[in-house]
């Protein structure tokens, strides 16, 4: 296994705990549609939130936040479509990024709610 995986492997473990604390409810981790992938589908209260998690060492490259581009959100809103769809979700549904930045034995985790929105 790469260290860039096992970083994002352990920064999606470390966000699913987060949520699971906040009282969210994960419904699916790693779920795929065709080759998009959603990190986290979980259910905040009666809200379905999609969540892209952000996983890096340090920030020198850049601020985890700035790797969710135009082009992932576009493949977020139709992986989250898929799975609306499959699920017959009647749900609202946010999507929120969680960007975890590792420095040795400690990070730092923030979540933004509502980080994006699919347009019409």
């Amino acid at each position: 296994m790469t260290k860039q995986k096992e970083i994002g492997d352990k920064g999606e473990e470390i966000a699913q705990q987060y949520l699971l604390k906040l009282g969210y409810r994960i419904l699916e981790t790693n779920w795929h549609f065709h080759h998009y992938e959603i990190d986290i589908i979980a259910k905040d209260g009666e809200e379905l939130v999609i969540v892209e998690v952000k996983s890096r060492t340090g920030t020198a490259f850049e601020h985890p936040s700035e790797a969710v581009g135009n082009r992932k959100i576009r493949f977020l809103i139709e992986a989250a479509e898929a799975y609306i769809l499959k699920t017959d979700s009647h749900s609202d549904t946010r999507f929120d990024v969680i960007t975890i930045i590792f420095d040795k034995d400690r990070y730092e985790l923030e979540h933004y709610k509502d980080a994006f929105y699919p347009t019409a």
